[in-house]
């Protein structure tokens, strides 16, 4: 089976980033690229902030960043009274986690697919509360109906008090049926988290579709935002539970604002975040996702090829409009987190290749990104050169 065709690059799509063209930055998923003019845009807030500091937190900010959430959500498909603004996925998953009021007798459900730092957190609050966390084994093969139905025998009704699941996942790629689960969970009484770190401007399910008791997505991934930019959307239930992990100024305001408001905090990168959506859709929504998830199937097969790997167990991530693929590395190499790190940074070292590497499920896994600022000839190269490397271990 040959390799499929790459997609016609986007015209002057690099040229909006401050990249460096030495390196292939083939791992947009995990810090994003801020384009140039959502970089000044912040730039100018800065020094309009530096030139009046008091000024700038004092009057007008709160509104100014009430008008920037409500131009994310409205992207979002969230009710934007019903959305904070926060620095990133993993903190919005501690404000809910906390928010929930866990008592011993509960548990939390999660997937052996879910992202570390999040794991971190919910042992954390169950140690903290003498709630009991549970994680259901999902394969890779899993069909959707596969994945809802192991979600559905894990429940415990009177004791899963909150079910956490990701949308798309980091590790492995995988794309997450969470309306379904939040249906099957809600016919049991039990509330969801959806982890959606990667969805705001990659997916196009919207917020509201899908229902979830919380939802937290980052926009400075594949929304062009300034790093630090993500939302928690909370629904009608839950509003006046939500606490700030840090209580301030805003604190009697209610939700949103006693989440968004920590103080002396840098905002600019929320109140500049709308023109990163603005670049995004002046190249084109659909464009953009047609265009990189096609580039990522294609360095996947092409980097696939180049290791051994047979097509037929190159994993589906499970929808057309996924910029991720993952390519299982050889055996023996990544199979620890420091392994991963390790591996990680030789192929950025003596590539000058940007990729992440991850251990799931006791093996290594290599996973490429596609975005606008790629080109099929970075796949290419790293196919050419991963093999000698890796045999170098």
């Amino acid at each position: 089976m040959s390799v499929p065709l790459p997609p016609e690059p986007i015209p002057g799509a690099r040229l909006l980033f401050s990249l460096d063209p030495a390196v292939s930055h083939l791992n947009h998923g995990s810090f994003g690229a801020v384009p140039i003019t959502v970089q000044r845009a912040q730039q100018r807030l800065r020094d309009e902030m530096e030139a009046d500091p008091l000024r700038f937190f004092t009057q007008g900010l709160i509104d100014r960043i009430t008008h920037a959430r409500r131009h994310l959500a409205g992207f979002l498909g969230a009710d934007p009274d019903g959305t904070a603004l926060t620095v990133n996925a993993t903190t919005g998953v501690a404000v809910a986690l906390q928010s929930v009021g866990l008592r011993p007798d509960d548990e939390v459900l999660t997937t052996d697919h879910g992202y570390g730092a999040v794991d971190f957190a919910v042992r954390r609050e169950c140690h903290r509360t003498g709630a009991t966390h549970r994680v259901l084994r999902v394969p890779l093969s899993a069909t959707t109906e596969e994945i809802v139905q192991i979600v559905r025998s894990g429940l415990r009704p009177g004791r899963t008090r909150l079910v956490v699941v990701d949308q798309l996942t980091s590790a492995t790629a995988r794309l997450f049926p969470v309306a379904a689960i939040v249906g099957v969970a809600r016919e049991h009484g039990v509330s969801v988290l959806v982890d959606a770190a990667h969805a705001p401007g990659m997916l196009p399910a919207t917020v509201q579709s899908i229902g979830a008791d919380f939802w937290v997505g980052n926009l400075h991934k594949w929304g062009y935002a300034p790093r630090g930019t993500a939302v928690l959307v909370v629904s009608p239930p839950w509003r006046e539970r939500v606490e700030p992990l840090v209580v301030s100024w805003e604190q009697e305001a209610g939700f949103p604002g006693r989440v968004e408001w920590q103080a002396t905090a840098d905002y600019t990168g929320w109140l500049s975040a709308p023109v990163g959506l603005y670049v995004l859709r002046t190249l084109g929504v659909d464009r953009v996702r047609a265009h990189n998830a096609a580039l990522a199937a294609y360095g996947q097969r092409v980097v696939g090829d180049a290791l051994g790997v047979r097509p037929a167990d190159l994993p589906d991530p499970g929808g057309p409009t996924v910029a991720m693929r993952i390519v299982p590395l050889p055996a023996g190499l990544a199979t620890t987190m420091d392994g991963a790190r390790a591996l990680r940074a030789r192929i950025a070292e003596r590539l000058a290749a940007q990729v992440a590497v991850n251990t799931w499920d006791g093996r290594g896994w290599l996973r490429l990104c596609g975005q606008v600022y790629n080109s099929p000839d970075e796949y290419d190269r790293l196919a050419v050169q991963l093999p000698t490397l890796l045999d170098q271990r």
